[in-house]
Parts: structure tokens; sequence; C-alpha cells
């Protein structure tokens, strides 16, 4: 089954935000991982001042997942507060992905293609025609 989470993007600060919601809502994290701890890559080397920042949390709220990140290099002087969230789509099948990617996109803007990533999802992210900004996912070992 298809399903909807909501994503938040901080400026420096998502750590800070996502311990206070995790003292509001109670749980723990089912990830926290850091810029810094990205392996190597030649189309992206992350700065010295972005590796403590975080790359990516979630946090479980009932049968949802609250997730978010940091910004950081080419993404920072876009970030705008009050704007900064996503809805996260977790499809049930690659297709699906596909599917639901390439409606979305027609006449938006594709950030990152669906591709393959290092944390094992197939994934990518657009802001469609409506301005409203996309992160669409599959991960074949959940299934």
């Amino acid at each position: 089954m298809t399903t909807t989470n909501t994503y938040l993007n901080f400026n420096g600060n998502c750590e800070e935000a996502f311990n206070f919601y995790k003292s509001v809502f109670g749980g723990e994290f089912n990830y926290l991982g850091r810029f810094g701890e990205m392996p190597s890559s030649e189309d992206y080397i992350v700065p010295e001042t972005d590796k403590n920042k975080i790359m990516h949390v979630s946090l479980p709220i009932g049968s949802s997942i609250l997730m978010g990140s940091d910004v950081g290099g080419d993404w920072a002087p876009t970030f705008k507060q009050g704007n900064n969230f996503a809805v996260s789509i977790s499809a049930h099948s690659k297709e699906e992905a596909d599917r639901i990617f390439n409606f979305l996109g027609t006449d938006g803007q594709i950030t990152m293609p669906l591709m393959d990533t290092f944390w094992g999802d197939y994934f990518g992210m657009l802001t469609d025609k409506f301005g409203i900004n996309w992160m669409m996912s599959y991960n074949k070992q959940q299934k």
C-alpha cells in the first residue's frame, strides 16, 4: 500500500527540533544519520561545515513517520522557514514509484531524478506545478 508522510527541512537546527518532537510524542528515532556519514562520491563532497548536520532522521508517530533533515551546501540559499516541507511517498513497487513520480512531475521541476541510492531506496524529488515538494521512495527490502 502506498503511504505518505511529512518531511521537514531545517537550516541547521534539525537535531534540536527532532529532540523536541521526540519529547512531545515519545518514542525513539528509527534512524538518525549525519552528512559526514555519507559515503564518498565524486558527484558530491560534503563541506566540513555540514558534516555534523542531520542528513536524515525519522520519528514514528502512531502509524506515520515524521522525517527531516538539515539543508546544506547548494540547498541552503533556497531555504525558507514555513515553506520547508515535502510530502514523502513510499510506494509499494518500483513501477508505482515511477508512475506517481512521472505524473507529479508533469509541468513541474525534478530536483533529483529517481535513482538507486546508497541507503537502499529507489528515490527522487520534485516540485510539482503547484509548488508542492514531493519525495518518492521505494524500498524493496521493506516489502
